[in-house]
């Protein structure tokens, strides 16, 4: 099995949307079928069919959720020192070529989110980053064209 890479915020969000379905949700939608197959005739139970592809989603997300928890490699980059780019740690960035910052935490792939600030190790940006210093420059070939980056800082 391929362990994935998780920060140690993004494996606890996992385990507490893990638990939140196991002990609310999945409760919740066992309580509707119960209800929906007390009225009666299930063939024509709109509600009945809703509360089962409810109950198929929930259960899907849970087994989701385990095999994600299972093969999670937790990091914790704070044991680590900030000399240069690994995982967990933040990043700010200047555009070579037209002078903008920006700042990115390295993340697995399962926690990226961009408007979050997030970018994947697994990115061609973070492919790139891994292993650098501050004051060292990169290039990055993206769908839009080549892009250069000067690391600013880094930091945890």
């Amino acid at each position: 099995m391929e362990r994935t890479p998780f920060t140690r915020e993004g494996y606890e969000k996992l385990k507490k949307e893990l638990e939140t379905l196991e002990r609310v949700e999945r409760p919740k939608v066992i309580k509707a079928i119960e209800v929906a197959r007390a009225h009666g005739d299930l063939s024509e139970n709109a509600e009945y069919d809703a509360a089962k592809e409810r109950q198929a989603h929930v259960e899907g997300r849970i087994q989701y959720l385990h095999n994600k928890l299972d093969s999670a490699d937790v990091i914790d980059c704070k044991d680590q020192g900030c000399e240069r780019v690994i995982f967990g740690v933040k990043v700010r960035l200047e555009n070579v070529d037209s002078g903008e910052e920006s700042v990115y935490r390295l993340v697995g792939p399962d926690e990226s989110d961009i408007k979050k600030g997030s970018i994947s190790i697994r990115s061609p940006l973070g492919q790139a980053l891994i292993g650098k210093y501050e004051g060292d420059e990169v290039t990055i070939r993206t769908p839009a064209g080549v892009r250069n980056y000067e690391i600013l800082e880094i930091f945890v």
